[in-house]
């Protein structure tokens, strides 16, 4: 009983120190936007790194405007989730809202603006310069 009392302990022990030790790519993502780390190398945007968020913009840089239904299909999320990650974007000004009735059914409808599309494509050539910088290790 002891020894399973202190292996768990030692466990947990590695578990934490495990979680709390910075890697290589934790450096990549601090800060926002193309800034470059202490190290030189440029940050991801981590406003678009987020998967839902990074879902999102995608999207939009596809189809010219999405309804909110239309995105919380594709996303495979709940209302309140799409809520908050479209208007973190919306206040990033990456996206646009406009809210409108047909006939007497609300909708939201989203489109990507210039920046949000600049965005976009800066964080994309970022991630295909880290996958290039990996394969020619």
């Amino acid at each position: 009983m002891a020894k399973q009392s202190a292996l768990r302990k030692e466990s947990q022990a590695k578990a934490k120190t495990a979680h709390a030790r910075p890697t290589g790519g934790a450096r990549l993502l601090r800060g926002v936007g193309g800034r470059k780390a202490d190290d030189g190398m440029p940050e991801l945007d981590r406003l678009i790194h987020e998967r839902l968020r990074l879902g999102i913009v995608s999207a939009l840089a596809v189809n010219e405007s999405l309804t909110f239904n239309d995105l919380k299909n594709l996303m495979k999320t709940t209302d309140g989730n799409l809520s908050v990650h479209a208007r973190k974007l919306e206040e990033a000004e990456y996206i646009t809202c406009t809210k409108y009735f047909e006939g007497r059914q609300p909708k939201t409808e989203y489109r990507l603006t210039a920046a949000g599309r600049r965005a976009l494509e800066h964080y994309l050539d970022h991630m295909e310069a880290l996958i290039q910088a990996m394969r020619d290790r």
